[in-house]
């Protein structure tokens, strides 16, 4: 058996053009999923029109809260079968995302674990922002205490100064514009920020800018999907 990584589009109705034909042929070799959410999986895979009765397929919700001990024993219950996949909400599997779990379980059972290549946003926003692609670090969230997410921002421009290496974050959709205002009124007005939002969307953009920027024409990010980026050039 083998664990199969497969990505999926982080903007709707991109699926044609992002994702490689290995991508699709995993998935019609595939009938067990473990997902992040089982609605947004199986939409994914009507999108892909292959052909499949998505009723014949089996789905084991891996998120956040999963056990250990769920995810092996569907391991375990489907041995036999040549593949199972897993597919995240959004994006790579394992890269932000609980599906690391399963890869870390797949690998204490020796099992094959096979990444297939597919859109990531923090790669995507990398690329885009023109900071350092050779040294970076992905902190996921912030902390949602205002104070301590002063702190942490504050250290991260820091970082930034004293080695280069580019810091990278996210915040919940409908507090962008919260994180955003911290940022210009905590850090630097020559500070630069790149802001990636709906990546791989027709409305979407990533953009670098000072702070001084930014604050002079702020973009609305509510509720839309962002990465934050501090750097410099």
């Amino acid at each position: 058996m083998k664990l199969v990584l497969i990505p999926c589009p982080i903007a709707e109705q991109t699926a044609s053009s992002v994702l490689p034909d290995e991508v699709r042929q995993a998935v019609l070799q595939t009938k067990h999923f473990l997902v992040e959410n089982v609605r947004t999986a199986r939409r994914f895979i009507s999108e892909l029109k292959l052909g499949i009765q998505i009723d014949e397929l089996t789905f084991e919700i891996l998120d956040k809260d999963s056990e250990r001990k769920t995810v092996s024993d569907f391991f375990k219950k489907y041995d036999a079968v040549e593949s199972i996949g897993v597919i995240s909400e959004a994006g790579c599997p394992g890269v932000a995302d609980p599906g690391a779990l399963a890869v870390a379980i797949a690998q204490e059972m020796n099992i094959d674990v096979i990444p297939l290549v597919g859109p990531s946003s923090i790669l995507l926003a990398l690329m885009a922002s023109g900071f350092s692609g050779q040294m970076f670090r992905f902190h996921g969230y912030l902390p949602i205490d205002r104070t301590a997410r002063i702190r942490r921002i504050e250290t991260l421009q820091k970082d930034v100064e004293k080695t280069g290496e580019t810091q990278l974050f996210i915040e919940t959709p409908y507090r962008n514009n919260a994180m955003l205002d911290d940022l210009i009124q905590q850090l630097p007005g020559n500070q630069l920020l790149a802001i990636g939002c709906n990546i791989q969307d027709p409305t979407g953009f990533t953009q670098t800018k000072s702070l001084q920027q930014w604050s002079a024409q702020k973009p609305d990010l509510h509720k839309k999907p962002c990465i934050f980026l501090l750097g410099r050039s």
